[in-house]
């Protein structure tokens, strides 16, 4: 599987690396299979937004929890990130929550939507995609192909 990363530099090397501002899944190195989101994430990186290519290699033998879609059980584990707290796993895939989608999750976590609510409202917002990697043995996992500029 090809995967891409959004940068400001090519990335032969990747990192995790922790912020003050945790994501959906926690800190870690976060890719994408969605040509259109990468670009998207790479025309933040300025001045030179940069797509960074890899080949997935899997690995069996690590933890990995997918998500196929928005579920009950994927906006609690993205509330508990968001939230600062960390998780077992290796790999985490599954949808994001863009900052539209964010502005939802939010409300839930603050007793102002329901579940019900934010699932109807999510239903409607663009498909995405994300994979972050969380430990040394996951971004084994991935191999440089290429890098380039876009704009």
């Amino acid at each position: 599987m090809e995967l891409l990363h959004a940068s400001g530099g090519k990335v032969e090397y990747p990192e995790i690396r922790l912020s003050r501002h945790t994501k959906d899944f926690s800190w870690g190195f976060y890719c994408t299979n969605n040509y259109n989101q990468a670009k998207r994430w790479a025309k933040r990186q300025k001045p030179d937004p940069v797509i960074n290519y890899y080949t997935y290699i899997e690995n069996s033998s690590l933890k990995i929890l997918e998500f196929t879609e928005m579920t009950d059980e994927w906006l609690d584990f993205v509330a508990n990130c968001r939230a600062g707290n960390g998780h077992i796993y290796d790999i985490v895939e599954g949808p994001m929550a863009d900052d539209r989608v964010w502005d939802f999750v939010k409300l839930y976590l603050n007793g102002r939507m329901s579940k019900k609510a934010f699932f109807e409202i999510a239903k409607f917002q663009y498909k995405t995609h994300k994979i972050s990697f969380h430990s040394l043995q996951a971004l084994q996992c991935l191999k440089f192909e290429r890098s380039e500029t876009t704009t």
